[in-house]
């Protein structure tokens, strides 16, 4: 055996992320009184499955009402974990910090999902601990139709939202920072059918009354655009190889594109001005939810998708979501397969994000068999993000090779680098683990080559030159 060293290399590029819903038990876990090795099993089985799948990214969604699947001092523990707000897993363990570690082992970025506002869920049953919010600051987050909401206009909600995401960032090993199409709430209705309006008026009043100018609805998008470039500028201090990635509702106004509609008007619902964050750069990837069948006319999901790519005027990542538990209803399964080609082939698009894990764990119209099959057979690497940090990590430094004509087991030191990639000679990829393990393995008679190559991965997805190890 050799080896010897060659210039960069290019190898397919595409993210394959997927959501792990915790809100309702959805995704994980399963129930709220498993035990800790229980859950454990259930996130294995999740991770194992991405990895089979060839997924890159998890989606985790740590924060689903003003609690917390880690351990934070800041929020109390989340009663879809154990069974009550504010009580601790026991034995103890941090979800987040063992998703990050078995998750990186297997080349997974993990994204860590907030709801920036939600206070109380109505799938919550337990009371809320002393320290949820609620209770610490109750007008902070009033009551609104079934839910309690962090009123986006208060100004310990702006802080507090924000020191627990940079928290996050500064604490746990996670690749990106995650927002949901949540800010101002869904309406909600009254008895008679009539919205209700959100509980912000004596705020608003307040701002008037010191010469604010603004209309309610300016006002209102004005705290939610401080909000989202706030967070990107402080995450980008802390740790600036961090993404920060936003999934709002699909269409951002009726009649954009021309021949679309909506259901509501996020702009004047939810306050949400997606397409500023976009134009003007204030996240690193948008994940604009495309929940609709490409056939259908008012909301088509490649004409949405064009869209996108149209308003993506700072070149930042677009990466769609996709509504694939439709699968367990009224979709067939090719829906899914056919959106991820008109992603695919769509100049400016550069991935997809799945909603959501339990789909794929049921492996509903056997959607798992259908992507390993064909749009998902290889496994691609998430997608440089330069802007964040265009420096090359060093090439892998080979140690022991062992190869027993079935195995290949290559040791490695990859210093400042987060993922090591092993590749055959045509630049597929073969395996992947984090540059901390030291050690990558693959089948021999899977491949049948006798040329490898290796290389390292940024935390920004840049890679190095690769390492060729040439078997005898």
């Amino acid at each position: 055996m050799s080896t010897s060293s060659t210039p960069p290399i290019d190898p397919p590029r595409e993210f394959r992320g997927v959501w792990v819903a915790t809100v309702d038990n959805i995704d994980w876990p399963s129930k709220k009184t498993l035990t800790t090795a229980q859950q454990q099993r259930e996130l294995d089985a999740i991770i194992a499955k991405c990895d089979e799948l060839k997924f890159n990214a998890i989606v985790f969604q740590v924060r689903p009402s003003g609690d917390s699947l880690y351990k934070s001092k800041l929020e109390p523990w989340s009663e879809y974990l154990t069974g009550q707000t504010g009580k601790a897993p026991n034995p103890a363990w941090d979800p987040l910090s063992y998703l990050c570690e078995k998750a990186h082992a297997k080349g997974i970025e993990v994204h860590a999902w907030f709801n920036p506002y939600r206070a109380l869920h109505p799938a919550g049953k337990s009371k809320p601990s002393d320290d949820h919010i609620t209770n610490t600051h109750p007008k902070s987050a009033p009551a609104y139709g079934r839910y309690r909401w962090m009123d986006p206009s208060d100004a310990y909600v702006q802080k507090h939202s924000q020191a627990v995401l940079l928290d996050v960032v500064k604490r746990y090993n996670v690749d990106g920072i995650h927002m949901d199409d949540y800010f101002y709430p869904y309406p909600e209705k009254d008895a008679d059918g009539k919205a209700i309006p959100f509980p912000d008026s004596a705020n608003f009043a307040k701002y008037q009354a010191g010469g604010g100018m603004r209309k309610l609805a300016d006002w209102r998008r004005m705290h939610v655009d401080n909000f989202v470039q706030d967070v990107y500028k402080k995450i980008k201090a802390e740790k600036k190889w961090v993404k920060f990635g936003i999934s709002p509702f699909g269409i951002w106004r009726p009649g954009f594109p021309k021949t679309t509609t909506a259901g509501i008007d996020q702009y004047d619902t939810l306050y949400a001005d997606c397409k500023k964050w976009l134009n003007e750069g204030w996240c690193d990837y948008m994940t604009p939810q495309l929940y609709w069948p490409i056939a259908q006319t008012l909301q088509s999901y490649p004409v949405l998708l064009d869209w996108w790519v149209s308003e993506n005027t700072q070149n930042r990542h677009l990466w769609p979501g996709n509504y694939s538990d439709q699968i367990r209803g009224k979709w067939e399964a090719q829906e899914l397969i056919d959106q991820i080609v008109v992603t695919r082939t769509t100049p400016g698009a550069g991935g997809n994000v799945h909603f959501s894990m339990k789909i794929f764990m049921e492996n509903k119209k056997d959607i798992g068999g259908l992507l390993q099959g064909g749009v998902y057979s290889q496994r691609a690497m998430v997608p440089a993000t330069p802007w964040l940090g265009s420096n090359a990590p060093a090439a892998p430094k080979v140690g022991k090779i062992s190869e027993d004509g079935r195995h290949l087991t290559i040791n490695f030191r990859a210093p400042k680098a987060l993922f090591v990639y092993l590749l055959d000679d045509s630049d597929h990829i073969i395996a992947v683990t984090s540059a901390e393990s030291g050690q990558i393995s693959c089948h021999l008679e899977e491949f049948g080559v006798k040329s490898y190559r290796l290389v390292s991965s940024s935390h920004t997805s840049v890679l190095s030159a690769a390492t060729v190890v040439n078997l005898k």
